[in-house]
């Protein structure tokens, strides 16, 4: 080989492999596009936003992403944009690269409250709500975990009885995205062995009884919106019962999809970190030379665009999986376990090439890596998937 027929240096210093070889001119165009909406909309505001712990325009935001098929956009009919799971990564991947709690915005919009509807409502539930939902008219919520019940959902405390032909919901949820700003939430309480067992509901948040208050403590997520939710005698009629599910395989199924988004979408926070903390080094200098120069530095950089590269190939395996075959449960533990665990490294190491101006808001870094405190938590903590790996590795279950 001739050095003029040799490639050429990457364009992209962050993708050494050429990953972008691997995409399609279509996922090319969908990501530019999701991208350029970040920058336009949140880029500018994100920083104020998580000082200030609030996202004020949450609801704004939801209907400009609406208007580009971002809100279940991997949901087919409805009114949603019937998109590849690998086109949804990708947007998950550039959403989360400005901030975890923009795309958990999405991600909870689109793959826990409208999947759970698409998975397992009625005719009459996806007509109504669905249409409304992708265009970000209408928020909804998702309510699983509680107070006391977090890795355990079997065990919830939330009560769901008949009255008559109604039902009537007790009980709370705790950590729940968009619980303020919500018109609809999907809750999942236990009715009793009789009656299926754990069954998720679609409880309009105007209904009497059902109350939302918003958390103001975080130190991650902060541009987001948490809350918890209290249910008090909360009557439903006897059609708000998701009818296609009964038991744990429904809520889990839509943490699947979610998990699915975490998947890429902490590889945004990733990216971002490592290019501030490359384009740091090379504008940074002491000793007299820029401190990419130095052997430690390269050595740090060159870890975490490995680990980056090795990220994005699985996550890529992972959606032509999804899109083709579908994955197993264990087969989004290990892209989780795998990802997020990997990300948020990425995001400490780059905070020591940034020294003390790591942890300054003027940097991304430190937001990012707070976030992914969050993220390494929620849709399963990293024991979890651990464990999920380990029976299927073994056949053996450490759940109990």
């Amino acid at each position: 080989m001739t050095p003029s027929s040799m490639p050429k240096r990457p364009s992209d210093p962050l993708d050494l492999v050429d990953v972008d070889a691997l995409l399609t001119d279509e996922e090319k165009a969908i990501r530019a596009t999701v991208r350029q909406v970040c920058d336009d909309l949140v880029e500018p505001h994100v920083v104020e936003w998580y000082e200030k712990g609030e996202l004020p325009v949450a609801r704004e935001l939801a209907l400009e992403f609406g208007k580009v098929g971002l809100l279940g956009m991997h949901l087919e009919g409805y009114g949603c944009a019937g998109m590849s799971s690998v086109d949804y990564g990708l947007a998950c991947l550039e959403l989360e690269a400005s901030d975890s709690g923009i795309r958990s915005l999405v991600s909870v919009q689109g793959s826990l409250a409208m999947a759970a509807i698409h998975m397992f409502g009625s005719p009459e539930q996806k007509e109504e709500w669905l249409p409304r939902m992708a265009t970000g008219e209408v928020i909804g919520c998702f309510g699983l975990t509680e107070p006391d019940h977090g890795s355990d959902p079997a065990s919830m405390r939330t009560r769901a009885r008949r009255d008559g032909e109604d039902w009537v919901l007790d009980g709370g949820k705790l950590w729940i995205t968009n619980g303020t700003i919500a018109d609809v939430a999907v809750v999942w309480a236990n009715a009793g062995g009789e009656h299926g067992g754990i069954r998720g509901f679609v409880v309009p948040t105007d209904t009497p009884g059902f109350e939302a208050r918003e958390l103001h403590t975080k130190m991650s997520l902060r541009a987001s919106v948490t809350a918890e939710l209290t249910l008090t005698g909360v009557r439903l009629p006897a059609d708000a019962v998701l009818p296609e599910v009964t038991g744990l395989n429904g809520p889990l199924a839509c943490l699947s999809e979610a998990r699915f988004g975490i998947v890429w979408g902490c590889l945004g926070a990733a990216r971002t970190a490592l290019e501030a903390a490359r384009r740091y080094s090379t504008e940074r200098t002491q000793f007299d030379r820029p401190i990419a120069g130095f052997q430690l530095t390269q050595a740090k950089l060159a870890h975490m665009s490995t680990e980056l590269t090795l990220g994005r190939l699985l996550a890529l395996h992972l959606g032509r999986r999804k899109d083709t075959v579908g994955l197993r449960p264990e087969q989004v533990s290990v892209g989780k376990y795998n990802n997020v665990t990997k990300a948020i490294e990425i995001c400490r190491t780059a905070r020591t090439i940034l020294g003390g101006n790591g942890i300054s808001g003027e940097f991304p870094v430190m937001r990012h890596a707070n976030n992914l405190e969050s993220v390494l938590t929620y849709e399963g903590t990293v024991e979890m998937h651990t464990l999920v790996i380990g029976q299927a590795l073994t056949g053996e279950s450490a759940f109990r």
